[in-house]
């Protein structure tokens, strides 16, 4: 059978040879001096604002689309249950 597309060039390093570590960009970087509770925080709202597009969109949509986007949107949700969750272990309610 013959392959259409080539495939890519092998950019792993051979054997023995290190490989240069990866330095991330920094034009999107988060603050290092913020706690966890603020970063868990910022995640949970970022989450719920996420569930609540998706939420909005699935009215727009039928069938096997709406299916796979309610299920998105349910996967956010448990991320927020998660987050929220470790919110409660940080600061137990009283």
């Amino acid at each position: 059978m013959f392959k259409v597309t080539p495939n890519p060039p092998d950019t792993s390093p051979g054997p023995g040879i290190m490989a240069t570590p990866c330095k991330p960009g920094s034009m999107f970087i988060v603050n290092p001096e913020l706690n966890v509770e603020t970063l868990l925080v910022h995640a949970c709202e970022s989450l719920a604002s996420a569930n609540v597009m998706a939420t909005d969109l699935v009215d727009h949509l039928q069938g096997t689309s709406r299916h796979a986007l309610l299920g998105i949107a349910q996967v956010i949700m448990l991320g927020e249950l998660a987050v929220n969750r470790a919110l409660d272990q940080l600061d137990p309610p009283e």
